[in-house]
């Protein structure tokens, strides 16, 4: 694992919205007694929710309200890769997969395309509003190659397919997450092999369940 560092430009100070507090609040209700630092995670997730990426002064306030060692968060913060250390685009952040499986079906090329549009991996565009960063494998190997932009995973992507998705966010509007081609969950590109006969599934074919001799049956109401 890359060493993850804070970054050199911090803000002064933090402080959680009202909503933001409310929710931290009801995070940590969540936990007995003594074991409120157990919420560390979802405050960090909340902080990056509210500002877009975990600022060092969010650090101090959240070790504040767990009654923790700031190291213990800033362990946290650093160890998991979910949450950005340095500012990210407003308007959309992508997490390019490189692994091998999207490798060999063009993340090169999607990588050629983020360039061309936002500019150099690991800064922010000149607007402020796009930046992206290549991340390990996302689990969606199927459906590579794949991005994860902001809250949403976008498989079977192709340069054409992401410009647009790009296109979209700049709009203002939220592409439909999923497959590019409309592949159905993680099933072959021509559609699902298997079950694809309703009676396998839908009850068609059950059969009443015989009572052994002598033994009561009791029914009961759907």
């Amino acid at each position: 694992m890359s060493v993850r560092r804070l970054a050199k430009v911090q803000p002064a100070t933090f402080a959680f919205s009202p909503k933001s507090l409310k929710q931290a609040k009801e995070w940590i209700a969540r936990f007995p007694p003594g074991r409120q630092q157990s919420a560390v995670i979802a405050l960090l997730w909340l902080v990056q929710k509210q500002e877009g990426w975990v600022p060092e002064p969010a650090l101090r306030v959240v070790a504040q309200m767990l009654s923790m060692p700031v190291i213990r968060v800033l362990e946290n913060v650093t160890f998991y890769t979910m949450f950005q250390l340095a500012p990210v685009g407003t308007c959309a952040h992508v997490g390019l997969c490189g692994t091998t499986p999207c490798m060999l079906r063009g993340a090169n090329d999607l990588k050629a395309l983020l360039e061309a549009k936002i500019g150099p991996r690991d800064h922010v565009s000149a607007d402020g509003r796009f930046s992206w960063e290549e991340v390990e494998c996302m689990g969606a190997c199927v459906n590579a190659p794949m991005a994860a932009i902001n809250d949403d995973y976008y498989e079977d992507l192709s340069p054409e397919s992401l410009s647009a998705i790009l296109d979209q966010f700049a709009a203002g509007k939220t592409p439909k997450p999923g497959s590019a081609i409309g592949r159905q969950g993680c099933a072959p590109e021509c559609g699902p092999l298997t079950l694809t006969d309703p009676a396998l599934y839908d009850g068609s074919r059950a059969k009443p369940i015989k009572a052994l001799p002598g033994a009561a049956v009791k029914e009961t109401a759907a």
